[in-house]
Formats: structure tokens, sequence, C-alpha cells
């Protein structure tokens, strides 16, 4: 069982800057690729970056250039640095974690925390 906890959400003015992390623990785990997804009211929930163990990088198209996406793998940690941040930035944001070397990770979820950016 892998358990992903989340930490660095929070409220931000249009154009600032906010930093997740995401830590993975568990017993007898494997973790290769790890990321972020976000999810509004009445939407699906949708892909914002993710990165496999070797550093293969994914972005979803309308965060690509203001997001970063890195890891600490000894750490089992991915991180998402937030820039230029919108309005419609704001969601839930939800760690994910998998075994599989993809750019698209989904087997293990965390609970999300929630970003704000105020207009």
């Amino acid at each position: 069982q892998v358990q992903l906890v989340e930490s660095g959400g929070g409220l931000v003015q249009t154009g600032g800057s906010l930093r997740l992390s995401c830590a993975a623990s568990g017993s007898g785990f494997s973790i290769n690729a790890m990321g972020w997804y976000r999810q509004t009211p009445g939407k699906q929930r949708g892909l914002v970056a993710a990165i496999t163990r070797g550093g293969l990088t994914n972005y979803g198209a309308s965060v690509r250039g203001r997001f970063t996406i890195s890891r600490d793998n000894a750490k089992n940690t991915v991180y998402l640095q937030m820039s230029s941040l919108k309005p419609e930035d704001t969601a839930v944001y939800y760690c994910v974690a998998d075994p599989r070397v993809t750019i698209m990770p989904s087997e293990y979820w965390g609970q999300g925390t929630q970003v704000t950016v105020s207009s």
C-alpha cells in the first residue's frame, strides 16, 4: 500500500507562485512515475504534469511554460513549482504515483490540496 501526502496548497494572487510537494511512503512498494492532476467542480480530473524516475516529463497544455515538475528519487517526493498563476489554475490538485514507466500515472492517489488563485 502506498500513501501519498501532499502539501503546499493555499491562496495566492494572480501572477504569484506556489510550490506543491508530495511524498510517497509505504512498505514493499515501487514507484516509477509521479505527477499531479487537478480538478474543478463539474469537470473531469486533468493531467497537470508527470515525471518518470528517469526524468521524462509530460505537461498539460495549459500549464506548459509556467509550471515545472521535479522529483527527488531518494525521498520518493515530487514537486510542482507553479508560477505566473491565473484564476483558472484554481482547483484541487491531486498527487499521483504509479509503478509503471508512464507519462500518465494513475495507480495511487493522494487526498488532494486546494489551490486558489485570486484575481
